[in-house]
C-alpha cells in the first residue's frame, strides 16, 4: 500500500506543480487580490479533490464487483490517458508554451475565491479523468476500497501545499515572470512522472489482454 501511494503521489504532485486550469486560477486570483484570497482558492481546489476521490474510489469500487474484468479496460483506458497528457506536458516543454498566466479582473470574496476553486475543479473534465486513472492504478496495486479512498486526504493534501506555495509566491506580483522561465521544467516533470505511471497502467491492461 505504501509503495502504491507513494508512486501515485509523485504522479499527482508532478501534475499539480505544472501548468493547468488550477493553477492559472491559484496564480490569477492571487496576482490580482494577495495571498489570502488565493489560499481560499486553494481551499477550494484542495476539497473538489476530496469530492472526485470519493466519488473514483467508490464508484469505480461498484463497476468492479460487477464487472471484474473492467479493470483490465480502465488500466487501458486510464494509462492511453495519462500517456496522452504525458505527451501535451513534454510538448509544451519543447515549445516552451506553458500558457500565460494574468490578474483575474473581478474581484472576489473569500467565500467566491473558495467555490471559483472548488467548483473550477469539479468541472474540470481532465480532474475526474485523472482521478479516475489514479484510483485504477491503486485498485490494480491491491488495494480496497476504502485504502484507495485514504488516498484522497494524501492528494488534497499535497495540493494545498503545491498551490498554497503558489498562491504565497504569486502574491508578490513578481512570481509571473519568473515561473514562465521554469514551467517548462515544470511540464518535463509532469511529463516524466504521468508517462511512468500511464505506460505501467497500459502495459499491464495489455498484459492481462494475452493471458
Amino acid at each position: 500500500m505504501l509503495e502504491a501511494f507513494l508512486i501515485t503521489l509523485l504522479g499527482v504532485m508532478a501534475a499539480q506543480a505544472s501548468p493547468g486550469p488550477n493553477l492559472i486560477a491559484v496564480a490569477s486570483v492571487s496576482l490580482a487580490q494577495g495571498r489570502k484570497a488565493g489560499l481560499f482558492v486553494v481551499g477550494g481546489v484542495s476539497s473538489g479533490m476530496l469530492v472526485w476521490s470519493l466519488a473514483t474510489a467508490y464508484g469505480l469500487a461498484t463497476v468492479l464487483e460487477l464487472f471484474p474484468y473492467s479493470l483490465t479496460a480502465m488500466r487501458i483506458i486510464g494509462g492511453g490517458y495519462l500517456l496522452w497528457l504525458a505527451l501535451k506536458g513534454l510538448r509544451a516543454a519543447i515549445r516552451n508554451e506553458p500558457g500565460s498566466i494574468k490578474a483575474a479582473r473581478e474581484p472576489l470574496s473569500n467565500p467566491q475565491a473558495y467555490l471559483r476553486g472548488f467548483l473550477g475543479l469539479l468541472t474540470n473534465p481532465k480532474a475526474v479523468m485523472m482521478w479516475a486513472a489514479v484510483a485504477t492504478f491503486l485498485f490494480g496495486a491491491g488495494l480496497t476500497a476504502p485504502q484507495v479512498l485514504a488516498f484522497g486526504p494524501v492528494g488534497a493534501i499535497s495540493g494545498f501545499v503545491i498551490y498554497g506555495f503558489y498562491a504565497v509566491v504569486f502574491s508578490t506580483g513578481i512570481a509571473s515572470r519568473s515561473y514562465q522561465r521554469f514551467a517548462r521544467w515544470f511540464e518535463t516533470v509532469f511529463a516524466a512522472a504521468f508517462g511512468g505511471l500511464g505506460g505501467k497502467l497500459l502495459f499491464d491492461g495489455l498484459r492481462e489482454l494475452r493471458t
